[in-house]
């Protein structure tokens, strides 16, 4: 086998045509699509980043604020029990001031009923005497002055009674 110089110049001078062909229409056009596609992916990347950026910025707002959320619920529970707790301290105290009220009024009733009970008293003891004295001296006496007269001497015994 013996190199032929005249197939080898042939082949040689078609290859660098075809390469010229090729270079001009199909390589610059190959090679355009190629570097198109590689931009399109690269601000795809580029979008994907921004977006995932964009959604890690967003989250990090939403945390930010469901915590904030948190706090002021927190803080609308503590505020809420602070004033259920004064408002039961009012009511307790209120309780007492009217338990305190309803004594006094009670004792205050106490006192009046047993000084209508001892006024009731004395003027049954006067009549008693009255009537006793009566028939001790067995005329009627004149019912007015004698009971002052006994009235007077049942209150000034009442009242060293009382004060001793």
């Amino acid at each position: 086998m013996r190199p032929d110089t005249g197939v080898m110049v042939w082949t040689l001078v078609i290859f660098v045509i075809l390469m010229l062909v090729l270079s001009r229409y199909a390589f610059g056009p190959l090679t355009r699509a190629v570097e198109a596609r590689e931009k399109a992916l690269q601000d795809a990347l580029d979008a994907a980043k921004a977006d995932r950026d964009a959604a890690a910025k967003l989250l990090s707002e939403h945390q930010a604020q469901i915590e904030a959320a948190r706090d002021e619920a927190q803080k609308y529970i503590a505020e809420g029990r602070a004033v259920a707790e004064k408002m039961r301290g009012d009511m307790i105290e209120q309780t007492r001031k009217e338990q305190q009220d309803m004594l006094e009024r009670a004792r205050r009733d106490i006192e009046s009923e047993k000084d209508k009970a001892i006024s009731q008293l004395r003027r049954e003891a006067v009549d008693l005497a009255l009537a006793g004295a009566s028939k001790v001296i067995e005329q009627n006496l004149e019912s007015q002055k004698n009971r002052q007269l006994v009235e007077s001497y049942l209150s000034s015994i009442g009242t060293l009674k009382v004060g001793q």
